[in-house]
């Protein structure tokens, strides 16, 4: 992850707009789907996959390296496993390109981000998202409140209602994405920089992070996630460490504690809010009875995905059923419906997939990748600069075991790891 000096030049900016676009289309490409252009939702799916493509074109073509032995490594890989794929998989072409396209596509985007990008464009970035974040969160409470037959939660294509399973009648709405996972990896996002911003509150309006806190707030309840809560939680812990152990930093966490129980206090005086925090906590205590407390979706979906595919690795072929094989549109096309045909957890898909040995090597890759990650932000803590910390605590989740089979999912865990190494950058020379 060695970072090449850039000159200040034409193509570094139309390098940095590309990504701007990147996280653009990232954001609305659900709406792009179910509002827009609706007739072609299933051709926009890839909508990324074309921009990324021009983004690695010009950066060659301009001798921006960004290449390394975690490209090196994954793209050896993937192009065994291509070749096993056609032999001895199921040797459907397109199927396989779709698959292997996330590893020669996709993960190189992180390392082209993170070398484009630096500090102050992260933090340019992480405002915009805060002012995103608060006509997000009142689409989300329209989006629950309004019955699925409704404009506004109409699905992909022609389907009707996009919402999923919730409580008391209301379901998970998936605002300006495809899916419900999107609002969860998007208010995830919006947690890191409104707790940047509540630290190193001099550079962002008050008001604008004021608003964009209570955006966040609501978020959780009217979200319905359980995963989404867990996220906050974790990344609000980080900021919390990492203001104690900036000295100069501490009264700022509890000034942060206190603005978020007045914002907290200020929304539960209002009807609308009360009714999603009393759905919120239906579906938790009925996941609490079913599957545990909150506690479940770190024992049981990541700790418990993680063992599991480990334990099942010795049944899988020993080269996998094929790239492109454990997603939903290679199910698509292998078998005419949307499935999983090999699990549903990121690690179970990956052996399964590529067969225990390759599969295990791709795992081994995102593992040293975050502990990489991990020292890096440890160590820009330890000079006083919190923002790595922070992102990290939403990285640790997303990059070891993060769904990169959907495309959104996909989309943020390149954004958030690609934002991380660009925060180590203090400027670009």
């Amino acid at each position: 992850m060695n970072h090449l000096n850039l000159n200040k030049n034409d193509s570094l900016t139309n390098l940095k707009n590309g990504i701007w676009l990147y996280f653009i289309l990232l954001v609305f490409e659900g709406a792009l789907r179910k509002w827009i252009l609706p007739q072609l939702a299933n051709p926009l799916l890839l909508i990324r996959d074309p921009l990324v493509l021009y983004l690695f074109f010009s950066a060659s073509f301009n001798r921006v390296v960004y290449f390394n032995s975690y490209i090196f490594y994954m793209l050896s890989i993937v192009a065994v496993s291509f070749i096993a794929t056609m032999i001895t998989g199921h040797g459907n072409i397109i199927v396989a390109l779709y698959g292997a396209r996330i590893f020669i596509i996709h993960f190189p985007m992180i390392f082209l981000i993170g070398t484009v990008f630096n500090k102050e464009d992260v933090i340019k970035m992480g405002k915009v998202i805060l002012y995103i974040s608060i006509p997000m969160a009142l689409l989300i409470a329209v989006q629950f409140f309004s019955p699925q037959t409704a404009w506004v939660n109409k699905g992909i294509g022609d389907a009707i209602g996009g919402g999923f399973s919730g409580a008391m009648g209301y379901l998970r709405p998936p605002g300006t994405f495809s899916f419900t996972s999107g609002t969860t990896s998007f208010f995830s996002l919006v947690a890191v920089f409104v707790f940047y911003f509540w630290i190193e509150s001099k550079k962002i309006n008050r008001v604008v992070l004021s608003l964009a806190t209570a955006a966040l707030l609501a978020s959780i309840p009217f979200s319905i996630s359980r995963s989404l809560l867990f996220q906050i939680m974790i990344s609000f812990g980080f900021t919390i460490i990492g203001a104690n152990i900036i000295k100069q930093n501490s009264n700022k966490g509890i000034t942060m504690i206190l603005g978020f129980s007045a914002l907290a206090l200020l929304l539960s005086l209002f009807d609308i809010f009360s009714i999603g925090i009393e759905a919120f906590s239906t579906r938790l205590e009925r996941a609490n009875t079913a599957e545990g407390g909150i506690e479940s979706v770190f024992l049981d979906r990541y700790l418990g995905g993680l063992i599991n595919a480990l334990s099942s690795s010795t049944n899988q072929p020993f080269l996998g059923y094929g790239l492109g094989y454990g997603t939903n549109v290679g199910s698509s096309i292998l078998t005419n419906k949307r499935a999983f045909l090999i699990s549903e957890g990121e690690w179970g898909r990956l052996i399964g997939e590529l067969g225990p040995i390759l599969g295990i090597a791709i795992i081994l890759i995102r593992l040293l990748m975050t502990a990489k990650l991990t020292s890096w932000a440890w160590q820009y803590l330890k000079i006083n600069d919190i923002l790595p910390w922070i992102l990290l605590s939403f990285t640790l989740f997303i990059l070891p075991q993060g769904g990169w089979s959907q495309p959104t999912s996909l989309g943020f865990c390149v954004l958030v790891c690609g934002l991380l190494i660009a925060s180590f950058k203090y400027e670009q020379t």
